[in-house]
């Protein structure tokens, strides 16, 4: 028998835990020619959400918890989640509910076609009209931006083969986006259209500030464009200050008694090359943040405590994440 993953990540979610099991759970329970898991993550939540999955995973052997040191995020504690499942199916699922568990029995049929990936693609959104918006704004840079072809409106929400997770575990990566990186293998994907629904309970943990720090990371990641442009900027204000001081020069050559330029051109030089200097400085050391985190050796999350896993899952865990 075949057996399905669901893998969800959390933090500050007490009001969505329970909803988000039930709805899984009626799903799944129809599909009942497969085995299944259901892995909550917990970032360190500061709300009820531990107990609650506590109480889960009492009443359920088919759940199983693990309780993260710190708030990963959800891309690196979701990830963990991921390699941590035992299916030959994983799905990726977030906790807010604004992607629907009801999908799951299409996914899980479009897999079975021999699609290794299905993914949700967001045609319609229920959230703020300006929030999808910036949302397609980004894609539409990624995607012009990317050295290869994005894939819009995605998350990850949706199913994805255990040979497709086995080969991404492989490159050791702590804080890949699973979206990205397979843009850049070349995995074809099946994309079912969706309609995003408006977070219910609970209030989200983004801020603009994290958004722009994510959407910046996906940019980094996906791109050398950023750091070729910093340097046609470069080499473009090299010439036209050279131009420039050129143009000076003859100018006060030719007109040596009657030309005064004061301090304005060269306070306004000054400003500008240093304007363009920490820019490209910046842009620098964005790319290096991400080759740190590349060649540092480091877990992808620190587990403080699993539950409902055996004692191999646990070891395996501890050893390889």
């Amino acid at each position: 028998m075949k057996k399905i993953s669901i893998c969800v990540p959390c933090y500050n979610e007490e009001k969505n835990i329970m909803d988000a099991y039930d709805r899984i759970t009626n799903v799944i329970r129809d599909l009942d020619q497969y085995d299944y898991e259901i892995l909550f993550a917990d970032n360190a939540s500061n709300d009820n959400s531990e107990t609650i999955l506590r109480d889960l995973a009492n009443k359920d052997k088919h759940v199983k918890v693990i309780f993260n040191y710190r708030n990963y995020g959800p891309q690196r504690s979701g990830t963990n989640l991921c390699f941590r499942a035992t299916g030959d199916a994983i799905i990726a699922l977030p906790c807010d509910l604004q992607e629907p568990p009801e999908m799951i029995p299409e996914f899980v049929r479009e897999w079975e076609k021999g699609n290794l990936i299905v993914w949700g693609q967001k045609t319609k959104s229920k959230e703020m009209p300006i929030k999808y918006f910036a949302r397609s704004i980004y894609y539409k840079i990624i995607q012009n931006f990317s050295d290869y072809p994005q894939y819009e409106q995605t998350t990850g929400f949706g199913i994805t083969d255990r040979s497709v997770y086995d080969k991404v575990k492989e490159l050791n990566d702590p804080d890949m986006a699973l979206r990205h990186l397979v843009a850049e293998l070349g995995y074809p994907v099946k994309l079912i259209p969706y309609t995003q629904e408006q977070r219910k309970k609970g209030k989200s943990s983004y801020n603009i500030w994290r958004y722009f720090d994510f959407a910046l990371d996906s940019l980094i990641r996906t791109s050398k464009v950023p750091l070729r442009l910093t340097t046609i900027l470069g080499v473009i204000c090299s010439v036209i200050s050279f131009v420039m001081g050129i143009i000076y020069l003859i100018y006060k050559l030719i007109c040596w008694d009657t030309f005064l330029a004061g301090m304005a051109p060269v306070v306004i030089a000054v400003f500008f090359l240093g304007s363009v200097q920490i820019l490209t400085i910046g842009m620098i050391g964005e790319y290096v943040g991400v080759i740190l985190t590349k060649v540092t050796k480091r877990p992808i999350v620190l587990e403080k405590e699993c539950l409902n896993f055996d004692d191999n899952e646990e070891k395996d865990g501890k050893r390889e994440n």
